[in-house]
């Protein structure tokens, strides 16, 4: 029930994402959702691909510094306060969200989301019947 997302370890200093926003769109790897979480030295930029595979491949081979990391996704209804509703069945589970971004997919919302139990995160998805993103879904 999970997908994969780059975690991009960046320094902060001009030019350093444009590498690799260049180096995705030469090879035609569509960024689907992103998000940077920055400190004083560097950032780390998580990013949903259509070819997650294939772009931790190249990047790697670049030199960049990066990861492959499990996230949950999930479709929600592109509704106000639904993100909240389906967050608080985590949080009613004694399940902590380290962190969470969304966006749209065919006219459908879908959280990201990394989570303190990945087991528990699981069931509670199963027992709540919410629908998993997979990888095929990302596929454009």
């Amino acid at each position: 029930m999970t997908i994969k997302q780059l975690s991009i370890f960046i320094e902060n200093k001009g030019g350093t994402l444009i590498q690799v926003l260049e180096l995705l769109g030469k090879n035609n790897i569509q960024i689907l959702a992103s998000t940077i979480a920055d400190t004083k030295d560097y950032g780390i930029y998580r990013v949903i691909c259509d070819d997650p595979t294939r772009a931790y491949l190249l990047l790697k081979e670049e030199g960049v510094n990066i990861q492959l990391t499990d996230v949950n996704a999930v479709y929600v209804e592109n509704v106000s306060g639904e993100a909240a509703r389906v967050m608080k069945l985590f949080s009613d589970s004694d399940i902590h969200i380290a962190y969470m971004y969304s966006f749209l997919l065919k006219g459908r919302g879908v959280l990201i989301f990394r989570t303190s139990d990945p087991s528990k995160t699981n069931e509670i998805i199963t027992i709540n019947k919410l629908q998993s993103v997979f990888e095929d879904d990302l596929k454009q």
